[in-house]
């Protein structure tokens, strides 16, 4: 094969994974790879101000196409930029290829400016990081990251490429990457000693992270929890892993504190885990939050994750999906008249339950805030069609309420515990499902983290809508330190003063417009509907900024 250099192989080989989409902020030591990418057919590169807001983007990109993202940061300062929201990515599973450059290999010894061991840097928050240092060996890295990327779990990699080893001729052929079938399915035997230990559960629950999500096993899980009439719950989950309206669905865990989770799960019997570990919250039960007997399964295609931090009866390591199949199977020929019938009154239990809280929710939740007008403005104008990418946290309950979590792929929450998602996040989706409404949602603290991404929309004319949820601070952590006063007996008293954000005051609407995008802001209830058609009608991003 005819020799070219390495960093226009490296674009081919790209393009060779379906990578035709780059996310990043340029620098010095990348200019003639993004020469090169400037000059490329039917490649394209999304500039970002900051790397946070560029690997924000990215995430939310693959996180809407269900697919690998592509992200370039600029060497030690810049990736030092980005870890955070790789944090983000890490936990989340998110498949992202970050690529780096870095002045060249006959530099190492030298120790100038920008010298860094960018893959001690980023080995704690990737699946695997690692540097070229051989031209021939440029696109065999690219296809090994790639690889592990999108092998479950997934998660982010990295390669550093130095400038002197993409200056080389590369003669490497250029391949797609192997993609690593996963749909394993378990043994008969395996499968009928996990419908054995749920089968005579009288107070069964299921456990569910986005590991279900991803083998798209939602119709799988709804089946498995009504044959057991088994209230579902989940856990490390940031997807549409069953729809929000399911009967059985009781929402989320904690992912605070310990003790609301061990309330939630200490009554169970039998407690089934599919596709997340337990339990990922800040400030965990350090004991087994399950009752002396319980009889724990734990399925995820992620060995580790099987009985990390509690022992399980039996750990199955599986795809979700062919599991959930073969199991249900089993317990549609195993279960007698009797535990049917008492799964169907569980089942029906919640059904009602369900009903009674839609008619009290209906008259309760419209209270005339301009947040809950304009949510409910914007239901009614959409029908809900239109995809969600919710970093409000403490206002998610009203958002989701107004806005339910349904269909998969129409709403993603922020996860890993860093703030700055929420907008970026929105970008990517917006750019990945060009056809759909995409609305991102995110505090006012939170916006601050990355509001630059407002600008990548204007430039690249992505048509994202963004809402700031300003309460003018940070109300979550007000919530948390109460917590931490009942915890500890000690008297309320005024917050910190570093959770408070009133002064000076943000004009957001007024950084939307001076960023490229739209932008009005909101005080009350009538300007929360005018705000709602403004912004649909409005050709481009366009930020409302709601006070609460």
């Amino acid at each position: 094969m005819e020799a070219t250099p390495g960093r226009e192989r490296l674009i081919e080989q790209f393009k060779a994974d379906g990578l035709t989409v780059m996310f990043g902020n340029p620098g010095t030591v990348e200019q003639g790879f993004l020469d090169a990418v400037d000059a490329a057919e039917d490649f394209r590169y999304v500039l970002a101000l900051q790397e946070t807001v560029a690997a924000g983007i990215a995430d939310g990109y693959a996180r809407a196409t269900g697919g690998a993202a592509l992200l370039q940061l600029h060497s030690g300062v810049g990736l030092g930029n980005g870890i955070g929201m790789l944090y983000q990515s890490l936990r989340g599973h998110t498949p992202l290829v970050v690529v780096a450059g870095d002045a060249g290999v006959r530099y190492d010894a030298m120790d100038a400016q920008m010298a860094c061991d960018l893959v001690a840097m980023v080995k704690p928050v990737t699946k695997y990081a690692t540097r070229v240092t051989d031209p021939r060996s440029v696109l065999r890295t690219v296809r090994r990251a790639v690889k592990i990327a999108l092998t479950p779990p997934r998660g982010p990699v990295f390669v550093a490429l130095p400038m002197d080893v993409l200056d080389e001729l590369n003669s490497e052929p250029v391949l797609p990457s192997t993609e690593v079938l996963t749909d394993v399915s378990p043994s008969p035997a395996s499968v009928g000693r996990a419908a054995e230990l749920l089968a005579s559960a009288e107070r069964p629950i299921v456990l569910v992270g986005d590991g279900v999500a991803l083998s798209g096993a939602q119709k799988e899980l709804v089946a498995v929890a009504e044959l057991l009439g088994a209230d579902v719950y989940e856990v490390d989950s940031s997807e549409v892993n069953i729809a929000a309206s399911h009967p059985l669905r009781r929402g989320q865990t904690g992912h605070m504190f310990g003790p609301h989770s061990k309330e939630l799960v200490g009554d169970a019997d039998g407690v089934l885990i599919v596709g997340t570990y337990v339990f990922p919250e800040v400030f965990p039960e350090l004991e087994s939050p399950f009752r002396a007997g319980a009889k724990v399964v734990h399925i995820d295609l992620n060995a580790y994750e099987i009985a990390k931090n509690h022992p399980v009866d039996l750990g199955l390591a599986a795809d979700p999906k062919q599991a959930l199949r073969a199991l249900a199977g089993v317990l549609e020929r195993r279960l007698g008249p009797q535990r049917r019938a008492a799964a169907a009154a569980r089942l029906d239990v919640r059904t009602r339950e369900r009903v009674r809280e839609i008619r009290s929710a209906g008259s309760a939740a419209d209270d005339g805030t301009p947040m809950a007008v304009f949510l409910k403005t914007l239901a009614e104008r959409t029908g809900g069609d239109l995809i969600v990418f919710d970093e409000a946290l403490t206002t998610s309950p009203l958002v989701t309420r107004y806005l339910p979590a349904e269909r998969p792929g129409d709403y993603h929450l922020t996860r890993g515990g860093s703030l700055g998602v929420g907008f970026p996040g929105a970008v990517g989706a917006k750019l990945a499902r060009p056809e759909r409404l995409v609305v991102g949602f995110a505090g006012d603290g939170g916006s601050m983290y990355t509001y630059q991404a407002l600008w990548t929309a204007a430039r690249h004319g992505i048509d994202a809508k963004f809402v700031v949820c300003n309460n003018r601070k940070y109300r979550l952590l007000d919530d948390n330190i109460a917590q931490y006063w009942r915890e500890r007996d000690i008297p309320e008293h005024g917050f910190p003063g570093s959770f408070d954000l009133s002064h000076p005051e943000i004009d957001f609407a007024g950084l939307a417009r001076s960023l490229g995008a739209g932008g009005m802001r909101v005080e009350k209830p009538d300007e929360a509907v005018a705000a709602v058609g403004r912004m649909l009608s409005h050709p481009g991003p366009f930020l409302v900024d709601i006070q609460i």
